[in-house]
């Protein structure tokens, strides 16, 4: 079992960027991905990487502008986002993947997850 602390969210106007961060304990070498749930709305895959970081994937709304990153050393995965916007707000969630695939990602892949962290992109 691996147990997820997410941190660093907050208020952002649109056009910035903010850094989460995800701390793990436990089973830490694993997949890790991040999830997204904004106001009346299901939950939606973010990003996701794989144990070594070697392997990443992201969601077409977030490409180009999101980075997924992991330092094992610190048991730490990050996201950083850049260029926000206003529909980025949301509550984000970490999550321990139960499989090594970084493609095709669903919900049920991911067996732990972290309380999440508020997002909040102003326009």
């Amino acid at each position: 079992q691996v147990q997820l602390v997410e941190s660093g969210g907050g208020l952002v106007q649109a056009g910035g960027s903010l850094r989460l961060a995800c701390t793990m304990s436990g089973r830490t070498f694993t997949t890790m991905g991040w999830f997204r749930q904004a106001p009346g709305k299901e939950r939606e895959f973010v990003a996701v990487i794989n144990w070594n970081g070697g392997l990443s994937n992201y969601a077409s709304s977030v490409k180009g502008r999101f980075t997924i990153s992991r330092d094992n050393a610190k048991n730490t995965v990050y996201l950083q986002m850049s260029s926000l916007k206003p529909e980025d707000t949301a509550v984000y969630y970490c999550a321990a993947g139960r499989t090594g695939s970084v493609v095709n990602i669903r919900e049920t892949d991911f067996g732990s997850w972290g309380q999440g962290t508020q997002v909040t992109v102003s326009s």
